[in-house]
């Protein structure tokens, strides 16, 4: 557990989360353990979701041609530019179709938002409109689709939401825009700040389980990419990955121009680049996740940017934060992100209606 923060930032923290409409979080009973939050939090069933999206691949790389498939829902017309229009960027192995995505996405849709859900390259079934693999420093991506959006419809506020690999990227744009239009504001949920100190986290004992799980999806993608473009992928030679630091050494490092995996954490990282963020940003983190780590540099960088509201929970797990409201309202983190950035929504829209809840 991190230590105890001063009184004084303790303090800020509280009163900057009641300006902003946030409740402080309060977990589900018996659900004040890390791994109990994580794993109850991926599998409890949600009501359905209702939407009308429509797919559309974008381009994100020029050079070799890379696409992405990003599922919109959009205001009316008349309406559309106006309104506040959030990119839902999902996490390591996840998709436009993760259940924290689709409820981000009905939330931002009951308050007159328009909402973007974006798959990073290969992710929900996309492996074909790349050459290239995914991994946590193409932030550049996510503007890539920010741009393309803001200029097919002239959109004037955008906001990010990422979630964890997807809040590291989220983060990593912010501060290389800084505050560049349209982007207005950022929310990020357990993000994967300090990549080096997490993918080592993933490896102790108590985390295998995870580590297991997101090395058989890694591997599998692999394979795929290796059966679409032999070209440029072999299987031969790579032999057992027994680590998540291991896939990122042999097989990230090698196909995406980093030297070796500490080489490839430290040029992704957002941690290098929070301290040029210039919009405002909300990062929530539970200090119970069991393999999302900040080390004390980053935290102090956080809370020494004005422009960051840093909130550190006791409990929530990996983006879980299943709370004692009940309802939909269970899914604390989602509510709150919502909250936050219907701020930067046009005073008209906020008025309509909406809290997030």
């Amino acid at each position: 557990m991190s230590p105890e923060p001063p009184q004084k930032i303790v303090d800020a923290v509280a009163a900057a989360m009641l300006k902003a409409g946030l409740r402080p979080f309060e977990p589900r009973r018996g659900l004040t353990n890390g791994h109990l939050q994580t794993i109850v939090g991926n599998y409890l069933p949600r009501p359905p979701f209702h939407s009308t999206a429509v797919a559309e691949t974008v381009e994100v790389d020029p050079l070799d041609g890379s696409r992405v498939v990003c599922f919109c829902d959009w205001q009316p017309v008349a309406v559309r530019a106006d309104r506040l229009t959030v990119i839902l960027v999902h996490g390591l192995e996840g998709s436009s179709q993760s259940q924290y995505i689709r409820g981000l996405a009905a939330r931002a849709l009951a308050v007159g938002c328009n909402v973007i859900r974006m798959n990073m390259r290969n992710c929900g079934d996309t492996d074909e409109l790349t050459p290239t693999l995914y991994h946590s420093g193409l932030s550049a991506d996510v503007g890539a689709v920010m741009r393309h959006y803001a200029g097919q419809f002239g959109l004037e506020r955008v906001a990010l939401i990422g979630y964890s690999m997807g809040g590291n990227l989220v983060l990593k744009l912010a501060g290389e825009w800084g505050s560049a239009a349209p982007l207005s504001a950022v929310a990020t949920v357990c993000p994967a700040i300090d990549l080096a100190a997490g993918s080592d986290a993933l490896h102790e004992p108590v985390n295998r389980l995870y580590e297991r799980h997101f090395l058989r999806g890694l591997m599998r993608r692999y394979r795929r990419k290796a059966a679409i473009f032999p070209q440029v992928f072999k299987i031969d030679g790579v032999g057992p990955i027994r680590s998540l630091r291991q896939f990122d050494d042999t097989i990230v490092a090698r196909h995406c121009g980093f030297r070796d995996a500490d080489d490839y954490y430290y040029r992704a990282a957002s941690a290098r680049v929070v301290d040029k963020i210039s919009v405002p940003t909300l990062i929530i983190r539970a200090e119970d996740d069991p393999f999302v780590r900040l080390v004390p540099e980053t935290r102090a960088a956080l809370h020494a940017n004005p422009h960051i509201l840093l909130v550190e929970t006791r409990y929530g797990g990996h983006c879980a934060y299943l709370s004692r409201d009940r309802g939909d309202d269970i899914h604390w983190a989602e509510a709150s992100v919502i909250r936050y950035v219907m701020q930067f929504a046009p005073a008209a829209q906020a008025a309509d209606g909406s809290n997030g809840s």
